[in-house]
């Protein structure tokens, strides 16, 4: 089991990730510092002199028809794309309590100091998700809003780059011990050392093979992580093989 497209799109569209937006009408795309709030609409914190800001225009009383834009950016080489996340609907800006309480939302995500200047320097703008797409190499695939706004965001996304640097820095020969007995692939040969390429709340993708002819595997974990301290929990057998038994010789 993996990620539904629904957790996908939630996932990309948090606010980790560089977004593009793309005005109905108007010349674009802009860059954008964004993130969503627990229900998944999207917040943008937008400087007030800057060419996103006028096409915004907040001064007028129609909202904006907004399309953002966000693509994986893979954590290692070699790792797949999670693909692209198109989601879009009408950018409306944040005033008196409801900025402050964008902002906070704002913050959860990315504690950026600029939050400070929401109403002098920077104003927020707020969309409720009305269509969603998840874009892969060969699909798209459209999303409901409803499952999207209940879906969550992955919680190991943020630190996916480190999770594998440090399976790879620090046990490179206790990883691919434990991937070749799961995946039954004999020891040394003219494969690679197989190696973890992606991790996400519902486990591991693997790739392994020959050079040139590398293939992927999903390794599943018996429940989604709620955080990386689980995670840590589940992966101790596989960096420790032998703790357990000395454990249990005492």
């Amino acid at each position: 089991m993996g990620p539904s497209p629904a957790e996908i799109v939630r996932t990309l569209v948090a606010g980790r990730l560089p977004g593009l937006v793309h005005l109905a009408h108007r010349p674009g795309p802009y860059h954008v510092r964004h993130a969503t709030d627990p229900e998944g609409q999207v917040l943008m914190l937008v400087p007030v002199v800057s060419d996103l800001a006028a096409e915004l225009d907040p001064g007028a009383d129609d909202d904006v028809a907004v399309v953002l834009d966000v693509l994986d950016l893979p954590p290692a080489p070699g790792a797949p794309s999670l693909g692209r996340a198109w989601i879009s609907g009408w950018a409306a800006p944040l005033r008196g309590a409801d900025a402050r309480r964008g902002a906070a939302d704002f913050a959860a995500v990315d504690p950026t100091g600029d939050l400070l200047d929401v109403g002098t320097r920077f104003r927020l703008h707020r969309f409720e998700v009305v269509e969603a797409r998840l874009e892969g190499a060969d699909s798209v695939r459209r999303v409901d809003p409803g499952e999207y706004a209940a879906a969550e965001p992955d919680p190991l996304h943020a630190i996916e780059a480190e999770l594998l640097a440090d399976l790879t820095d620090h046990h490179a020969d206790q990883v691919a011990g434990y991937l070749r007995r799961q995946l039954g692939l004999a020891d040394g040969g003219t494969d690679t050392a197989p190696r973890v390429v992606r991790i996400d709340r519902y486990g591991l993708v693997v790739s392994y093979g020959r050079p040139g002819a590398r293939r992927r595997a999903r390794l599943a974990f018996p429940h989604p992580v709620a955080d990386h301290a689980e995670l840590a929990r589940l992966l101790h057998p596989m960096l420790c093989p032998h703790a357990g038994a000395g454990e249990r010789s005492r």
